[in-house]
């Protein structure tokens, strides 16, 4: 069938529609040769049980001599059609008014066996007066005026209702005609597609031309086997892979962009005819290779027959393209693991930062009577870090076995960069990373990752990625300018990136400049993007040059000697380095023969100190002084004691004094005895 509204001329064929009939309507002046010729696939004597053709050629045109008179009714306001009696034998089932410049549908007494009825270009606004013709199989009201669907609930019979090129905006009132096999609706101005789902014998279906935005709602039409939606502005299309029978679908003229607006038909097992032309789809290159390989059971595509050659092409296509979207599969998998794993890394991270929190504030309630000075070591100023000791709050501690992920560290290697989230993933860089991959790396990005554990592995970074001249910090607690010093230790520093979140040490004013001054030796070219010019090492200088001047000048003299040995081998180390470098580990030769060779001596002297190795520098200190302490009490006790036996000896002193004067004198009295006792003493000690 050809897609489109049911054609009417005059002199020619007029209405070609798939229904199972042959309808030949011809009018001449001469009442003899007035005739309608009615030829059914079958059998002339009854309609057949269901239309296979809707074919209908008319030639309707109105001549003065045909002998249907339309008489005025005194009693009502609609004409009353009469006929003769020979017309009514000769054509008792079937009557045409077309062109007779109705505005109302006439009064039809004595028709009732009338079983086709033709309506065409008048001026109808509303059907009515046909009630009685219960037999009618065929009622024709194409271009009229008709607004509203109705007066047809007695109509049970008809089979083919045909109300193209009308005013109607909704259709309603088809519930009592169950038998209907033909509807036509074209050219009229209907939004949407219902009350039509109970008409389960109905096989053809025209609703080009109208206002249609979408295509739904079509269950139960299980008999429908062609579908005319060309000419609306539809831009999607469901349902049509419930319907069992659609052969023929007619979406040309619409505003349909993408398959997947359309991917229902995909499922249909029946379409063998569709057309998409003077849709934006039809302009895209792949258009014709989509369709065929999601439709393959197709025969036609926009009215072309298609080829065994284009089917083949379309299946090597559509392999290629089941390729692609496993591939896609698999990525968008891997890409939601990734989320999910570092939601769960960054919960965790939540949870630690509270815990730390929470016991920070328990440890000020305790202290807030006294402040705790912060202590320097090795010319460094460290602020007393809270012990992370006690258990987790129930709380915190539900919602971290709540988690549905397992893992709690993500290693990515994105191009030249390399991600780390978790603290879990600093065990990666003991990998044996192949020469390649590890020389690719010029970016290493830190998530969710403790700084004091990141500065543990700086040594191993250096050594595993010797171009990796660009470090993020994301959510890693920096907390104080003091860390940036730990930097110092790596081989070569080009880009700093400082996320503010989670880095509280941003919202210094100055953190900048102070990393600029202390790794000045590096040269920086970019601080969070942003270009590092000439001004900005003259202000950094001028901002802390004398800080480490004092740091150096604070420190005993053994500690600055150990610093300057160490700076001195890290100059030497620097020199044989650059002049026995292996190719394709260090690429900038040129660079840095021009960058200045170790870091300033005084600058040397600014270090920084873990958490957990301040935490056992205090320790070591605790225990030093608890000797001392100890020490020292015993040393007073003794000294307590020995003067106390002082002061004693001083009182008794006197009286002893005495008594040795008087036991030597009575000792002495008698001579010879002494002397005897004497003799014998020393005898005895022989």
């Amino acid at each position: 069938m050809i897609p489109g509204k049911y054609r009417s001329v005059s002199g020619r064929a007029a209405n070609n529609v798939n229904c199972g009939l042959h309808l030949v309507i011809q009018t001449s002046s001469l009442p003899e040769k007035n005739k309608v010729e009615f030829k059914l696939n079958k059998d002339t004597s009854s309609f057949p049980g269901r239309l296979s053709q809707h074919d209908l050629e008319r030639n309707y045109s109105s001549r003065q001599g045909d002998h249907i008179n339309l008489v005025s009714s005194s009693l009502s306001s609609f004409p009353i059609l009469q006929r003769s009696s020979e017309e009514k034998i000769l054509y008792s089932d079937r009557l045409s008014l077309e062109r007779q410049k109705l505005t109302v549908c006439p009064i039809i007494n004595g028709e009732d066996h009338l079983r086709l009825l033709n309506f065409q270009h008048n001026f109808i606004t509303r059907i009515q007066n046909i009630s009685n013709l219960q037999k009618l199989i065929s009622l024709d009201l194409y271009d009229n005026q008709i607004e509203e669907i109705s007066g047809l609930s007695t109509l049970r019979c008809l089979r083919v209702l045909l109300l193209g090129k009308n005013r109607i905006k909704k259709i309603s009132n088809l519930e009592n005609l169950k038998s209907l096999d033909v509807l036509d609706l074209h050219g009229n101005q209907i939004t949407k597609i219902e009350n039509i789902n109970h008409l389960c014998e109905l096989r053809v279906l025209n609703l080009a031309r109208n206002f249609l935005s979408h295509v739904d709602n079509l269950n139960g039409l299980d008999s429908l086997t062609e579908l005319n939606l060309r000419h609306n502005q539809i831009t999607f299309v469901r349902d049509v892979d419930n319907l069992p029978c659609l052969q023929h679908l007619f979406l040309s003229f619409n505003n349909i962009s993408s398959f997947d607006s359309v991917s229902c038909l995909a499922d249909s097992s029946s379409l063998s005819d569709i057309t998409f032309d003077g849709n934006p789809i039809a302009q895209e290159s792949w258009y014709k290779h989509t369709v065929l390989q999601n439709m393959m059971q197709l025969r036609q595509l926009d009215m072309k027959r298609i080829t065994e050659e284009e089917r083949r092409m379309a299946s090597v296509l559509a392999k290629k393209e089941e390729e692609k979207k496993r591939e896609s599969h698999k990525q968008s998998l891997l890409k939601e693991k990734k989320r999910l794993t570092i939601n769960n890394v960054a919960r965790q991270w939540d949870l630690q930062q509270q815990r730390v929190a929470s016991i920070a504030t328990d440890e000020d309630r305790k202290d807030s009577d006294s402040a705790q000075d912060p202590c320097q070591i090795d010319g460094s100023t460290l602020s007393a870090f809270p012990e992370e000791t006690g258990p987790l709050d129930s709380g915190l501690n539900n919602a971290l076995q709540g988690l549905s992920v397992v893992d709690t560290y993500l290693v990515e290697v994105d191009g030249d960069t390399l991600s780390l989230y978790g603290s879990g993933a600093l065990e990666s860089l003991d990998r044996n990373w192949s020469v390649q991959t590890a020389g690719m790396i010029t970016t290493v990005s830190f998530t969710f990752i403790e700084f004091d554990e990141i500065v543990h592995v700086l040594p191993k970074l250096k050594i595993k990625f010797p171009n990796s001249l660009h470090l993020k910090f994301k959510e890693t607690n920096l907390v104080m300018l003091q860390q940036f010093n730990a930097l110092a230790q790596l081989r070569r520093i080009d880009q700093l990136t400082i996320d503010p979140q989670g880095n509280p040490v941003v919202n210094f004013t100055l953190w900048k400049y102070y990393v600029l001054f202390r790794l000045s030796h590096f040269s920086m070219q970019k601080i969070n993007g942003t270009e590092v010019t000439q001004n900005d090492m003259i202000m950094a200088e001028r901002l802390f040059g004398i800080l480490a001047h004092v740091a150096s000048s604070e420190l005993p003299q053994y500690r600055l000697i150990s610093i300057l040995g160490d700076a001195r081998k890290k100059q030497f180390r620097y020199l044989l380095e650059s002049k026995g470098k292996k190719p394709g580990i260090i690429n900038e030769e040129n660079n840095d023969s021009k960058r200045p060779v170790g870091e300033n001596t005084n600058r040397a002297t600014l270090n920084y100190t873990t958490r957990e190795f301040y935490n056992e520098k205090l320790e070591e200190i605790k225990e030093k002084k608890k000797f001392c302490k100890t020490y020292i009490e015993d040393l007073v006790k003794e000294a307590t004691e020995i003067n106390m036996k002082n002061e004693a000896l001083q009182k008794l002193w006197p009286q002893m004094f005495i008594e040795l004067v008087r036991d030597a004198v009575i000792e002495i009295r008698n001579k010879n005895s002494y002397m005897k006792l004497c003799l014998q003493q020393i005898t005895d000690q022989k």
